[in-house]
């Protein structure tokens, strides 16, 4: 390594890790998944097996064990000092990164591993999707093309969501999204009860926007999160795998009369290669390149992803 080289790794905020030296930090931590619960957590264009389990997720399921009882002894220590009787508040995990990146494996798998750590965690995953504005307020505010982008959000209610989450309230209601009508589904309501650990998963969760002059407080999605992860691939690659996707969906899911994208379903191999590619430069890119991308250094932690989906380098923020 050069003396600049050497430089920049002096400064870098993150620690860097090759795959290698990420899956040695797995130490004795016991493999609590079988091989069909694994399967069973994948999404349908991801590349998830035992061995990335184990030489990924395990570690990272291990490290954000020590970070939540680490949280938890500051807790005491504080209820201590201030003197009151506080309830112990979630601990709220963000996973960011672009479409097709793979979030929701990443999510479920977490979600899977951290609640069998003993004493057995409750830990719920949302998705941002229930906050996407309905279909009709999105053609109304010309904002279709633009669906997952900051402005697609009813922000103000993900921030009362996460609020009494934090706060730790009972019952606490999140608007539920269908991917087969491609829309928000009408008085439909999941809840939430005081989860342990909150994993929240959304391609814009790590977004900020303008502060104001006056110094007024203005909250951000990712200011209730204790500890954020973002899934990274080069975009070349995760056009591919979008592509991918929908090739698949439009053999699948598009089939359904019920499906938003019906109309895919005959597609041509050709046809739906260049109506997917036409959607991902028109909207999938600009949102990566403008709003997600951006994100990426504000995460606690960063899985970079190579062409096959295998998980090739951890960069963990520096305490």
């Amino acid at each position: 390594m050069d003396a600049r080289s050497e430089q920049q790794q002096q400064y870098n905020p993150y620690r860097v890790f090759t795959r290698s030296e990420w899956a040695k930090l797995r130490d004795d931590t016991p493999m609590t998944l079988d091989a069909a619960e694994v399967a069973a957590l994948r999404s349908m264009h991801d590349r998830l097996d035992l061995n990335e389990v184990e030489e990924i997720y395990l570690p990272l399921s291990r490290l954000l064990s020590m970070y939540v009882a680490a949280a938890h002894g500051l807790f005491l220590a504080q209820r201590r000092f201030l003197g009151i009787q506080d309830r112990k508040m979630p601990y709220i995990i963000g996973v960011a990164g672009s479409v097709a990146v793979g979030k929701s494996t990443t999510a479920r798998v977490l979600q899977a591993l951290l609640a069998r750590w003993s004493p057995r965690p409750k830990v719920d995953l949302v998705t941002t999707d229930g906050f996407l504005f309905p279909n009709a307020v999105l053609e109304k505010r010309g904002l279709m093309q633009k669906k997952g982008f900051p402005e697609s959000y009813d922000l103000p209610t993900l921030l009362d969501f996460l609020s009494d989450i934090k706060a730790g309230r009972r019952n606490v209601r999140a608007p539920v999204y269908s991917h087969m009508t491609y829309d928000i589904v009408p008085d439909q309501m999941t809840e939430v009860d005081q989860p342990d650990i909150l994993i929240l998963e959304g391609v814009n969760v790590l977004q900020t926007g303008r502060l104001p002059r006056d110094g007024i407080a203005v909250p951000f999605v990712s200011d209730f999160f204790d500890f954020s992860v973002y899934i990274d691939a080069e975009e070349p690659v995760l056009r591919q795998w979008y592509v991918k996707r929908f090739l698949a969906l439009r053999d699948t899911a598009f089939h359904d009369p019920q499906s938003y994208f019906h109309r895919y379903a005959l597609l041509s191999d050709a046809e739906a290669t260049a109506t997917a590619t036409a959607i991902w430069d028109r909207t999938n890119l600009a949102n990566l390149e403008d709003n997600i991308l951006p994100t990426r250094p504000r995460a606690t932690l960063i899985l970079k992803k190579g062409q096959d989906h295998v998980i090739e380098k951890v960069s963990l923020r520096r305490l």
